[in-house]
C-alpha cells in the first residue's frame, strides 16, 4: 500500500521539478534529496510515458562532456500539474481529518 502512495506522490513532486528543464540524473539527485529514492531504471519509464501524454517535452544538450536529454513541462504538463495540486490539498486535508479524528 505504501508502494502506491509513493507512486502517485513521485510522479506529482516529478511535475512540480520539470516546471523548469532538468535531466535524469539530475531529477533522481532531486528527488532523493526530497526523501524519494527512486532509481533510474523507474524513472526514464515514467518520463517516456510522460512525454507520450504530451505533459512533457524533450531536447537533447549536446553542449558539455556527453549529451544529455532534458525534459520540462508542457502547457498540457502546466495545467495537469496545476489540477493534481489542488487534487492533492484536498486528499492531503481530508486523510488529516480523518488520522487527526476529525471525521462526523
Amino acid at each position: 500500500m505504501e508502494a502506491e502512495l509513493r507512486r502517485g506522490a513521485v510522479q506529482l513532486v516529478m511535475l512540480i521539478l520539470l516546471e523548469s528543464p532538468r535531466y535524469g540524473y539530475d531529477l533522481v539527485r532531486q528527488l532523493s534529496e526530497v526523501g524519494f529514492d527512486v532509481e533510474e531504471g523507474t524513472l526514464y519509464p515514467i518520463l517516456r510515458r510522460l512525454v507520450q501524454q504530451g505533459l512533457l517535452s524533450s531536447s537533447w544538450n549536446r553542449d558539455g562532456a556527453r549529451p544529455r536529454k532534458y525534459y520540462e513541462l508542457s502547457e498540457d504538463g502546466r495545467r495537469r500539474k496545476d489540477d493534481l495540486v489542488e487534487a492533492w490539498h484536498r486528499v492531503r486535508d481530508a486523510t488529516d481529518a480523518a488520522v487527526e479524528g476529525r471525521l462526523s
